[in-house]
């Protein structure tokens, strides 16, 4: 059984709404926090806080804490993360079949493949600095934090429909490059939004840094795969 109640850290009820806990939590952060220039200003409060967040804010992680926390399963929160590794790890092998060099095969892929692919990823990056500068007026402002988590969640809409898009069909060989580019490109994304979502709840500008910075390695492989579609259209 769980050494700390995370429940009872953020003051709600095991059966609370993910708005609920989120509430709670944005409250006693805004106590607590080191940076808030408060008498009640306690770090260590705040690493528990944010513990407790992490978990209980996630449907995946939340289910597996209370099996642990009421019936004593021993599963560990890292299950989704290595699912996810899994999935990847899949995806790649996918990508790295060949299909039939045919025109009409290349051509297809082009258009139905990476040039969706591409335009979805433009819609992640291309607002990222904009969003930023507008969080960055006040990110304990709870309207401006709900745009920015707005921004993240359609980030992730649009990372999920760009992964399907790229394994939906084998690569030519002549464009495995490109496709891998992509791949990559948007593994450094999926690292980027998590990184900037850890900053939603822990107001640590270090995930703001590392996910800008994620993000910018993302555009690198996006104008490689841009280069390298370009050499075979």
């Amino acid at each position: 059984m769980p050494d700390a109640n995370h429940y009872e850290t953020l003051g709600v009820d095991s059966q609370a709404t993910q708005a609920e806990i989120k509430q709670a939590y944005r409250h006693l952060v805004k106590r607590f926090h080191p940076d808030s220039n408060s008498e009640t200003a306690n770090h260590d409060k705040i690493v528990s806080l944010n513990a407790a967040y992490e978990v209980l804010s996630s449907p995946h992680r939340r289910r597996f804490y209370d099996q642990r926390l009421f019936y004593g399963n021993s599963h560990s929160s890292s299950v989704g993360r290595q699912q996810r590794t899994a999935d990847a790890q899949n995806l790649y092998k996918s990508q790295r079949q060949t299909g039939r060099e045919a025109d009409d095969q290349l051509h297809c892929w082009l258009r139905e493949v990476y040039l969706p692919v591409n335009r979805l990823v433009g819609r992640i990056i291309n607002p990222l600095d904009k969003e930023l500068d507008h969080l960055s007026a006040d990110p304990f402002d709870d309207q401006l934090m709900e745009a920015f988590e707005n921004y993240l969640q359609q980030c992730r809409d649009c990372l999920d429909q760009a992964q399907r898009t790229l394994a939906s069909q084998p690569n030519p060989a002549n464009v495995a490059g490109t496709a891998a580019n992509l791949y990559y490109c948007l593994n450094q994304i999926g690292d980027g939004i998590e990184e900037l979502e850890r900053f939603t709840f822990n107001y640590n500008e270090h995930y703001l840094h590392a996910g800008k910075e994620l993000f910018r390695i993302a555009t690198g492989l996006r104008y490689e795969a841009q280069d390298a579609a370009q050499t075979v259209a």
